[in-house]
């Protein structure tokens, strides 16, 4: 599945990690975006990610679903039935959405997912208002089998400055009025700090003033989207902290585009997160 339209150029050798495994999981269940690692065949990806102490890989095609199941890993917010452009802010997509949904469901649930994706679309024109208000008809509609089927549908905050230019759901406050009115447990934001960072900043004090409508979290490096180190402006051992803090039970994924030795890079900030 091609999850953004970049992949990581830096080269990668699988020899070059460590065997070891990881006897210190942390307070915090840390997974891994499957599109940023794309040229790391899956098998050597969700080796590593075990011996890493990661407990899940998201945004996995179907095809390889059982690889990540075989080695002992959850499958966590597996592709959904909308896309970044095209989502829930259009009623007269609703009854296509809600269809494919129940497929989607389906099939993720047999294989045990955890939670699965959605998105509120672009504006194309169309005002915040009317688009939330669509948005929560639209998940609304969704809710109900989400619930019966005990999966946790996540619908991503992401920027629309640099990398989703007119994406609707690109400030926290519009996706928690959705996500409140909505008002299930099974309905919540897939809170990205990346492109939080890069729309609202303020990541900790909104993470800590609203956790109850984040059901996931993704990483990533401002500027660039790359590594979580020194080189970039968040400290994420105290966003992590300030997460665990709230009794956060789900899942935070890594989801920057390594641009050294990706499966270092990913081991690196595993053990950042590590709190």
């Amino acid at each position: 599945m091609k999850r953004r339209s970049f992949l990581p150029a830096a080269g990668l050798s699988v020899a070059a990690m460590s065997a070891q495994t990881t006897s210190n999981p942390g307070k915090l269940k840390q997974s891994v975006c499957r599109w940023c690692y794309a040229k790391v065949p899956i098998e050597d990806l969700a080796a590593s990610a075990a011996k890493m102490g990661i407990e899940s890989i998201d945004l996995v095609d179907p095809k390889e679903w059982d690889v990540v199941k075989k080695h002992g890993l959850k499958l966590t917010v597996v592709p959904g039935p909308t896309t970044i452009p095209d989502g829930l802010n259009r009623k007269e997509s609703h009854d296509a959405i809600e269809a494919k949904f129940k497929t989607m469901v389906d099939q993720a649930v047999a294989a045990q997912a955890v939670s699965i994706i959605v998105f509120s679309g672009n504006r194309k024109g169309m005002k915040d208002e009317e688009g939330a208000a669509n948005t929560i008809i639209g998940l609304n509609r969704l809710k109900k089998y989400a619930e019966d089927k005990n999966i946790l549908v996540v619908m991503e905050l992401l920027n629309s400055k640099v990398n989703h230019k007119d994406y609707m759901c690109d400030k926290s406050q519009w996706g928690i009025e959705v996500v409140k009115a909505v008002n299930s447990p099974n309905v919540k934001l897939l809170y990205d700090i990346y492109h939080m960072q890069i729309m609202e900043g303020d990541v900790i004090r909104t993470i800590r003033d609203n956790h109850q409508w984040f059901g996931h979290y993704h990483t990533g490096g401002n500027p660039g989207r790359n590594e979580i180190d020194d080189t970039q402006e968040l400290n994420y051992r105290a966003i992590t902290k300030a997460i665990v803090e709230t009794g956060f039970q789900g899942y935070m994924a890594h989801e920057f585009v390594p641009k050294r030795e990706p499966l270092v890079s990913l081991r690196e900030a595993v053990d950042l997160c590590r709190v």
